[in-house]
């Protein structure tokens, strides 16, 4: 090789080399860096390597050489780059706990605050599942094993946590630290169909996502959920009818003529139907706790006993208060932006998906195909996403 080109060669070199130590140095915010890289180079550079009769084998070692420390100073750069990510999440992590809402405010105000409803943001890829069983417990049951093992399945990407008693109660603690009220009202709760259905709407209010029951089976992935005309920009909730009876005794099984299903939801966190029914189920419960009432309704018939608990989870926690506050929601314009009154008549019947402001609205046959009433269509129809079961696996369980 001529000694021109050996020349530029390492002209060339030195140059990379005070490039590179030159951002190690801006990034580390460390001068010894580059002063080190300088000594190190120097040494690497026989000064007769112009003039060596082994200069090929001086230019290999040399490339060798000057490749090791580029390969160290990036290294290097790496774990500087990772440390800091770790640490700023962190502070991160620490900034929210310590966030506040102002003096005086009420508890929606405060929900609100501490967690803001952005309808822009994209669905967070959860799906939370809860029981009283573990996994790993032989009582968990194949059927409900099937389901939770099919959630992830279908929705490769999503993080799927299925959580019992114990860590229900735990992660409810931990989000809500700054709401006393909201964590008292869930531990007053006196049965754990109550308290599983509070949990649902604290989950999916502060993390967003996908809540199913156990007793739940998925037939097609979350994110065909949505009709291909409709962008999930457009979206803050999907919810299911869950009820839509047209007999003269409905109210002797059902607390409202058309109801919307708990069972399965979908929702970004912070909406603020999620906020409503987080705050009246709070207030509701220390209300009954105030008036010592803290108890389902009994009767002395035995054939009545089911029903009549049913009717009072359904107005306490369940799909009874859920419609009204779904409904609620609709009529108000400030939040919804809807100037008409929406009521049940603009639901029954429906047999495609609707979106009403923020809220889409899918037909009984999505989260209860195959019932055979109630216009539910089959497993298989297009819009069949969810089967459920109806198992009542917390009913009986105080």
């Amino acid at each position: 090789m001529k000694p021109v080109t050996l020349r530029k060669l390492l002209l060339i070199a030195v140059s990379i080399i005070i490039v590179i130590t030159t951002v190690i140095k801006i990034t580390s915010n460390k001068s010894s860096d580059l002063q080190e890289v300088l000594k190190q180079s120097a040494n690497i550079i026989p000064p007769d390597f112009i003039n060596s009769n082994n200069a090929k084998k001086q230019q290999e070692e040399f490339t060798q050489k000057l490749e090791k420390i580029t390969e160290d100073l990036l290294k290097q750069q790496d774990e500087r780059l990772s440390k800091l990510e770790k640490e700023r999440q962190k502070l991160e992590k620490q900034l929210k706990e310590l966030r506040r809402p102002p003096a005086g405010s009420t508890l929606r105000e405060t929900l609100a605050f501490l967690f803001p409803y952005d309808q822009n943001k994209k669905f967070p890829a959860y799906i939370w599942q809860s029981w009283k069983y573990g996994l790993n417990d032989e009582r968990f049951g194949e059927k409900f094993k099937e389901g939770e093992t099919q959630w992830a399945l279908k929705n490769p990407g999503f993080v799927h946590e299925l959580f019992n008693d114990d860590t229900a109660s735990a992660i409810i603690h931990y989000l809500y630290m700054q709401i006393p009220d909201v964590v008292k009202a869930y531990e007053l709760l006196p049965d754990i169909i109550l308290k599983m259905d509070f949990f649902r709407y604290l989950i999916l209010f502060a993390k967003g996502g996908v809540y199913a029951d156990v007793d739940t089976l998925p037939l097609q992935p979350v994110p065909n959920w949505i009709p291909e005309n409709v962008a999930p920009s457009e979206i803050g909730m999907i919810i299911g009818i869950s009820s839509d009876p047209d007999s003269p005794d409905w109210r002797q099984h059902y607390a409202r003529r058309l109801q919307f299903a708990n069972w399965v939801l979908q929702s970004k966190p912070g909406h603020p139907i999620l906020r409503e029914i987080v705050a009246k189920v709070t207030e509701l419960t220390l209300k009954k706790a105030e008036n010592n009432d803290l108890k389902l309704s009994q009767t002395n018939d035995p054939s009545k006993t089911t029903r009549t608990k049913n009717l009072d989870i359904m107005e306490w926690t369940g799909a009874g208060v859920w419609t009204d506050v779904i409904f609620t929601y609709f009529n108000d314009y400030v939040q919804s932006g809807i100037y008409s009154k929406v009521t049940w008549k603009d639901f029954t019947k429906l047999d495609v998906p609707k979106l009403v402001s923020d809220v889409l609205i899918l037909p009984i046959t999505s989260f209860s195909p195959g019932i055979g009433t109630m216009g539910s269509q089959n497993d298989d129809h297009p819009l069949a996403f969810v089967k459920h079961y109806f198992e009542n696996v917390w009913k009986g369980n105080s």
